[in-house]
């Protein structure tokens, strides 16, 4: 079921959520994996080229708010999902968070997953967002990742 949601008036909602019409297909958005009551896509403003959400189809506001019986298959996929940007983008690593109401843009429990490396400039929470320099880029970073995940699929 899709909730609409509109800010600053929990009781009126009226807009429907992005993250709720991008899992029905309704919205476009580059995808790297679409299972199991979850899907990811690139973040349309990343941090570094690779920046993926991760979300439950099922509208769910927060991390306090997702089924018991969900947390365990949504954070599966997530290390799944932070492997394959690892190698994806041969980082040295991924950084992997949820914002709860504070600083999510969207109100649908999404699961950051970026890549890193060190000395890439990223401090504290200071976080500098950027757009990928032209649809070839994105489809590339799009690629990469779904490659990297056919690869560590058993």
């Amino acid at each position: 079921m899709e909730r609409a949601h509109r800010r600053g008036d929990r009781g009126a909602m009226t807009t429907p959520c992005l993250f709720c019409r991008i899992a029905q297909h309704d919205e476009h958005a580059s995808i790297v994996l679409d299972v199991d009551g979850v899907l990811a896509f690139l973040d349309h403003r990343p941090l570094f080229p690779g920046h993926c959400l991760l979300i439950p189809k099922a509208h769910h506001e927060t991390l306090a708010d997702l089924p018991p019986d969900l947390v365990g298959p949504l954070f599966q996929h997530a290390r799944t999902l932070a492997r394959a940007v690892e190698r994806a983008f041969d980082a040295d690593g991924t950084f992997v968070a949820i914002n709860n109401r504070v600083s999510q843009s969207v109100p649908h429990l999404h699961v950051h997953v970026v890549p890193r490396r060190f000395k890439d400039g990223l401090r504290g929470f200071f976080w500098p967002r950027q757009q990928y320099p032209n649809a070839q880029a994105l489809l590339t970073a799009r690629d990469a990742i779904v490659a990297a995940m056919s690869e560590l699929q058993p």
